[in-house]
C-alpha cells in the first residue's frame, strides 16, 4: 500500500532500523534515532543497488516520488541513476575547481616569476580590482563574451581605457591557458573585436629642444628636494634607462671599476640584460651618492622604508615641483629626449642608440644582439652624450645658433659616432 504524509509523519522509530515501502522502488528508511531517508531501489545489469533520495521533510513524498521517476527514466535510457549523480557532483566540483580566478592565478603563477615585478605587480591588481570581483568565482568554460565586456565596460567607465585594453589581453592570455591544459574549450576574447573603442596614441610627454633641454637641467641642479631624488634626477638624462630600471637600481649592478652598470633581465622590459656604460659625470653621481646609500640594497631607496626602492612617482613628482607639467616632461621623457638629439643634433648611428634604449635591434641575420654588442661605440656614445648635456648646462645663450653649433662640434671633436 502506497504510502501517505500521515503514515509517514507518524512513523515511530524502532529498537531496530526498519522500512515503510512506497511504490515502485521507493521507500523509507528509518533509523532508530528517527531519521526518515527517501531510498529507491532498483536494479542495474543485474545488481540490485540502492539510490539516496534525501531525507524527510525536507524531501516531501512528491518531491521523494519525482526523484524516484527521474531515475526510473534514466534506467529506460540504459543509465545507472547512482553513477549519473557521481558524473554530475564531478562536474560540479570540477567547475568550481576550474573556476576564472583559481586558473588565472595558476596562470599567473606560473608567469610572473619571469616577469619584472612592477609588470606582475601590474597584472595582478588588474585582475583582482576588475576581474576577480564579477568573474572570478565563475566556471571559466561557462564565461561569454559579454560577460567579460560587462566588466571592461566599468573599466571604461573610469577613463581608463587602455587599462580595459590591456585587461581583455590578459583575459585572453589566461583563456588560452585554459584551454592547453584542457578546462576550457573556447576563448570568447576574440569576439570582443571592435567593442571596445580605439585607444588614441599618448606618446611620454619630452622636451627635445636644447634650449628647454638647457633650463630643465639647470632647474635639476637647482632642486631643493632630498639628496636621493636629486641624484636620481641628475642620472637620468645620462643614462635615459626606463623609470622603474632607475628607480630600482642596485648597488651590486654597479661596477666602479669599469664605468659599467649591468641590469639584469628580470628587471628588464624586454627581459634582456641591458650593459650600460657610465660616462664620468654618472660615475661622480654615484659615488657622491655611495657614502648616503651604499651600505644598502639600492641606489635610490625609498625614504620612509629603505628596503624598498624609490617611489615610481618621486622623479615625477619633483619635475612637478620644479614647474615642468605632465605636458612637458615625463621621467620616461628622458629617453625620448636621447633617442631625439642623439639622432637629429649629435648624427650617433641609429642601431647605437636604439639598442642603449634596449629597444629590440636585430643583426643580419635576425638575432638579437647581446648586452655588449658595438659596447665600444656606445661607450663613446654616452660619453659624448654626457659632455654634450654639461656644455649645454653652463652655455647661458644657448639658444644663439652659434653657440648650439658650438656645443654640438664637441662631439664632433671627441670622434663622430
Amino acid at each position: 500500500m502506497p504510502l501517505t504524509d500521515t503514515s509517514i509523519r507518524n512513523a515511530k522509530p524502532k529498537e531496530k532500523a526498519y522500512k515503510l515501502a512506497d511504490e515502485r522502488g521507493l521507500f523509507l528508511f528509518i533509523t532508530s534515532k528517527g531519521n526518515k531517508l527517501w531510498r529507491f531501489k532498483y536494479r542495474f545489469l543485474g545488481k540490485e543497488k540502492l539510490l539516496s533520495i534525501g531525507a524527510y521533510p525536507d524531501v516531501t513524498l512528491a518531491k521523494a516520488r519525482a526523484k524516484r521517476d527521474d531515475a526510473r527514466k534514466l534506467l529506460v535510457d540504459d543509465i545507472d541513476p547512482s553513477e549519473n549523480r557521481k558524473a554530475i557532483k564531478a562536474s560540479q566540483t570540477a567547475e568550481a575547481t576550474n573556476s576564472f580566478e583559481t586558473i588565472a592565478r595558476e596562470w599567473f603563477n606560473r608567469n610572473s616569476a619571469i616577469w619584472a615585478p612592477s609588470h606582475a605587480e601590474k597584472i595582478i591588481r588588474r585582475l583582482e580590482r576588475d576581474i576577480f570581483p564579477w568573474l572570478g568565482n565563475n566556471p571559466i568554460a561557462s564565461i561569454r563574451a559579454p560577460d567579460i565586456l560587462s566588466s571592461l565596460r566599468r573599466i571604461e567607465s573610469r577613463g581608463a581605457l587602455e587599462t580595459a585594453h590591456r585587461t581583455l589581453q590578459t583575459c585572453s592570455q589566461i583563456f588560452r591557458y585554459a584551454i592547453a591544459t584542457g578546462r576550457a574549450q573556447h576563448n570568447p576574447v576574440p569576439d570582443l573585436k571592435g567593442a571596445l573603442p580605439a585607444v588614441k596614441p599618448n606618446h611620454h610627454a619630452a622636451i627635445t629642444e636644447p634650449v628647454q633641454i638647457a633650463a630643465l637641467l639647470r632647474a635639476i641642479d637647482s632642486y631643493q628636494g632630498t639628496f636621493v631624488t636629486t641624484c636620481a634626477l641628475k642620472l637620468a638624462p645620462l643614462v635615459f634607462v626606463r623609470p622603474g630600471e632607475l628607480r630600482a637600481a642596485e648597488w651590486s649592478e654597479i661596477n666602479f671599476d669599469t664605468a659599467e652598470w649591468n641590469i639584469p633581465a628580470e628587471r628588464m622590459k624586454m627581459r634582456q640584460p641591458l650593459l650600460v656604460p657610465l660616462s664620468t659625470q654618472a660615475i661622480t653621481i654615484l659615488r657622491d651618492l655611495h657614502p648616503l646609500t651604499g651600505r644598502g640594497r639600492y641606489v635610490f631607496p625609498c625614504f620612509r622604508s629603505p628596503t624598498k626602492p624609490m617611489s615610481n612617482n618621486a622623479i615625477l613628482a619633483a619635475l612637478r615641483r620644479m614647474g615642468f607639467s605632465k605636458d612637458e616632461m615625463t621621467g620616461h621623457g628622458f629617453r625620448a629626449m636621447a633617442r631625439t638629439v642623439l639622432d637629429e643634433v649629435l648624427s650617433v648611428r641609429p642601431d647605437y642608440i636604439e639598442h642603449q634604449l634596449a629597444h629590440a635591434v636585430r643583426d643580419p641575420n635576425g638575432r638579437a644582439y647581446n648586452r655588449t654588442a658595438h659596447i665600444s661605440g656606445r661607450r663613446k656614445m654616452m660619453q659624448t652624450w654626457a659632455d654634450y648635456l654639461e656644455k649645454l648646462k653652463t652655455k647661458r645663450n644657448v639658444n644663439d645658433n652659434t653657440t648650439i653649433y658650438a656645443v654640438n662640434s664637441l662631439a664632433y671633436a671627441q670622434g663622430a659616432l
